[in-house]
């Protein structure tokens, strides 16, 4: 590798137009300003003329308040990648939350793309010049260490697919053109688990947020909302938030305290982004505070434009059970147009695993890939101790690798420590967090996450406990669902409005789709324990393919 240029100056007029070395004037070349405030502050970006790029900061009152500048350059850079490197240090800037960010989002949307060498600079480079800035007490983590922190995952500034960016453009023309139209209007994304649609939903509201603050766009100055169900994932927008210029944390809130908040205020918002809404009530609760039928319909006659994330697949109680005809239900009264995330973001996984796991929450049990796949691991075990070593294993390795249970054990919030499989598994239910995500505390790795602990998140290797719910039909070849067997009682709460049949179905519905949450945790593995004996001795017996008579990895 040559030698990185890295040139620190003070933020003034003097040192901006002396730029010493050759590749760092007139070459493309990435810099920061930042100030040492107690609250610091930092802008990065890139540039091909780095004294006038500079000059024009100085100008900018934005900047004011900046004092020092980094200039970071390489006789190899080229724009393609100065910029993939400029949106590297936003990342991990805004995962490492030391400083607010003065970056808005940019009239070119940053999409995935390659280019020549780009492992080289994305990778090697990028490692160089962040342990340059660790060096230089700019930053603090390590990037192996980000790299697993949930706000990175879902940084605004991530690079998105062709298809995410698609459809983010189509949601900012569509909200661009009704909003000063009457009425509600309604657009609703939906995906499989692991299709980017919160990666998306928080570029898209990052966008959004920055627009309101331009006064050329039609989004001036509205009043936007992003709804988000899952306390986890609250704490991660609202972290992400201390990052941020335009993103505040009244502006994300549970979706109950927006209907009641803009009920006694008799407000209207402006835009409201909404995710998980497959989590949202469907029936009046409560213990929840909400007193009326639907959330979602509360949502959207608050709102002017809702843009709506939905996965009927991921519901998992049975106050707020979705189907296909009661979406079009609501959507319907307000002429909804719907886009779909159909590819696959989050598990480095072919297609053919993909297909296995969709048939396994079907209940039906395929032979297992023909070939298997180099870079996802899918792994079946026997015993508890060789599973848990497995995982502890992958966790020290790469990190970010924890065990999840179906909710088949006994779990109460009220301090003490309730036990998963005791004769197996033996370890407790994750404990409750205040600030950090559960997977994110060290400690986890000794702890069994639920469904409401890591939906939504990613892990690098997931184990999968699949509890006593979960058995095997020896004469059909099929899953069989107990749902007598499953804990989650508060999940189980019979609905008035639905015959006895209606809800015994939706119990079993509720179970795959917590499998199918499960199982879609994964980057790079996903391992399975089953603790029923019949079920453990059939995915034993998985061939490859017809004709392969290898068997797979077992341990």
């Amino acid at each position: 590798m040559k030698e990185l240029l890295f040139e620190k100056k003070d933020f003034t007029p003097d040192d901006v137009s002396t730029v010493k070395a050759l590749h760092l004037n007139n070459y493309p070349i990435v810099y920061i300003l930042y100030n040492d405030n107690k609250k610091p502050s930092a802008y990065i970006g890139q540039t091909v003329q780095a004294s006038r790029r500079l000059r024009n900061h100085l100008e900018d009152k934005r900047r004011k308040n900046l004092e020092h500048t980094i200039l970071i350059g390489h006789e190899r850079f080229n724009q393609s990648a100065t910029y993939n490197i400029e949106s590297n240090l936003i990342n991990y800037f805004i995962a490492d939350n030391h400083y607010q960010l003065q970056n808005v989002s940019q009239t070119r949307s940053r999409v995935t793309h390659n280019y020549y060498e780009k492992s080289f600079y994305n990778e090697e480079l990028f490692q160089v010049i962040w342990e340059k800035l660790r060096e230089e007490k700019i930053v603090n983590d390590t990037a192996e260490n980000l790299r697993n922190k949930d706000i990175y995952k879902l940084s605004p500034y991530k690079e998105l697919s062709p298809q995410q960016l698609d459809i983010k453009n189509e949601i900012l023309n569509f909200c661009k053109e009704h909003i000063r139209k009457e009425g509600n209007h309604v657009i609703a994304i939906e995906g499989d688990a692991g299709t980017g649609k919160s990666v998306l939903l928080s570029s898209l509201f990052n966008t959004i947020q920055d627009l309101t603050k331009d006064a050329s766009s039609t989004l001036y100055g509205t009043d936007n909302y992003l709804l988000v169900n899952h306390s986890e994932m609250l704490k991660t927008y609202k972290t992400i938030a201390n990052s941020l210029p335009n993103l505040k944390k009244k502006s994300l809130m549970k979706p109950t305290p927006f209907i009641n908040q803009k009920t006694k205020a008799e407000e209207t918002a402006d835009i409201v982004l909404i995710d998980e809404a497959h989590l949202l009530l469907t029936k009046e609760d409560a213990y929840n505070n909400f007193n009326y039928q639907n959330q979602l319909d509360e949502i959207i006659k608050r709102s002017k434009i809702a843009i709506v994330i939905f996965d009927p697949k991921q519901v998992l109680k049975i106050k707020s059970y979705w189907n296909d005809r009661l979406l079009e239900e609501i959507t319907n009264q307000y002429n909804a147009k719907t886009v779909k995330l159909t590819d696959q973001m989050r598990m480095n996984a072919n297609h053919e695993i993909i297909k296995w796991i969709d048939n396994f929450v079907s209940k039906d049990i395929l032979s297992l890939p023909i070939e298997e796949d180099s870079v996802f691991e899918l792994k079946f075990f026997e015993d508890a101790d060789t599973f848990k070593a497995a995982i502890e294993n992958k966790n020290k390795e790469v990190g970010l690798s924890r065990i999840v249970s179906t909710f088949d054990y006994l779990h109460k919030k009220d301090g003490k420590t309730y036990i998963v499989d005791e004769e197996g598994i033996n370890l407790p239910w994750n404990s409750t967090q205040t600030n950090a995500t559960w997977a994110e505390n060290p400690n986890s790795i000794r702890e069994v996450g639920s469904i409401y602990t890591v939906q939504g998140f990613d892990l690098n290797y997931v184990g999968v406990v699949l509890g006593p719910s979960v058995s095997y039909d020896e004469e059909k070849d099929k899953l069989t669902i107990d749902p007598l067997k499953y804990k989650d009682k508060g999940a189980f709460a019979s609905r008035s409005d639905l015959s006895f049949q209606e809800n015994q179905e939706i119990k079993e519905d509720i179970i795959l789709n917590s499998i199918n949450v499960l199982m879609k945790r994964g980057i790079h593995g996903l391992y399975i324990y089953a603790t029923d004996l019949k079920l453990r001795k059939r995915l034993r017996q998985l061939k490859r393919g017809n004709d392969n008579e290898r068997y797979p990895k077992l341990d």
